[in-house]
């Protein structure tokens, strides 16, 4: 028996990194994390939302991570997902944290470090937990805003499907210097169709409010430094169609396509959990 390869995860008690932890000890990887002198602290202020996703303190996840095997690094190092910086259109505020993380990918590739970047675009906990409406974090079941005409495509994914396809390509030799797209076919839908696939579940249809992009953009001018980003990573998907790209098959490869043998979490599956 292939003896595993040892795997060091970097945010470890991050929304992302937890789940990658979670699936490198499922896959049988002697597991190592890195954490911070500060790690026992928490956000101030966490937006609802994601507190809501993400339930656990970062001390019952170490904790959680010790007793099943996993070995703690002190130290700090930053990371990196989300959809593909290099292929956005994204505005501000979040334009510029993509610029930045664009800049750390051809600082890492002019150094020579060998690199596996995961795109793994839209989280469900985030996206469709509240199927996109601005301040909520449950699906709507009166009326529901949808952003422009409701037709772009964005890729949608659980944070722990991210974890399994992440420690995947991390032992897998043919991800070398190349990068992931998590777009899964049963996820890569249009708001139109998801709130569709709501109304289905709920037996009820919903009003529906079609915001224009001009309104958008007032929204991201007006609002909260915290609502202005979310505002404008909304608008990034289902404005802009930032998840909508043809792939290079000399440097991209497709998650799904890679790891057929992944049993990945559909969007109709996850919004079974709120009917």
């Amino acid at each position: 028996m292939a003896v595993k390869s040892k795997i060091l995860i970097i945010g470890p008690t991050g929304a992302t990194g937890r789940h990658i932890v979670r699936a490198s000890v499922e896959a049988g990887h002697p597991t190592y994390i890195l954490v911070s002198n500060t790690t026992g602290t928490e956000i101030p202020n966490k937006p609802e939302l994601i507190a809501t996703a993400n339930p656990e303190t970062k001390l019952e996840l170490l904790e959680s991570f010790k007793s099943s095997g996993v070995t703690l690094l002190i130290r700090f190092f930053p990371s990196e997902f989300g959809l593909d910086v290099d292929r956005h259109d994204a505005v501000e505020p979040v334009r510029q944290v993509f610029e930045d993380k664009a800049r750390f990918r051809r600082q890492i590739e002019a150094a020579g470090i060998p690199y596996t970047y995961i795109c793994c675009h839209a989280y469900t906990g985030y996206f469709l937990r509240n199927l996109a409406q601005v301040g909520c974090t449950k699906p709507p079941r009166d009326k529901v805003s949808i952003l422009g005409d409701g037709n772009i495509k964005g890729a949608y994914v659980t944070q722990e499907d991210v974890g399994t396809y992440t420690i995947k390509a991390a032992d897998d030799p043919r991800t070398l210097n190349k990068i992931v797209h998590i777009r899964l076919p049963a996820n890569y839908l249009t708001m139109n169709e998801i709130v569709s696939m709501w109304e289905n579940k709920i037996g009820k249809t919903l009003e529906k409010i079609y915001i224009p992009e001009e309104q958008i953009l007032k929204n991201i001018k007006a609002a909260s430094l915290h609502l202005s980003y979310v505002w404008a990573l909304y608008h990034s998907q289902q404005i802009r169609g930032d998840a909508v790209y043809e792939i290079d098959p000399i440097k991209d490869f497709e998650a799904h396509e890679l790891y057929p043998d992944v049993k990945y979490t559909t969007v109709d599956e996850y919004l079974d959990q709120f009917v």
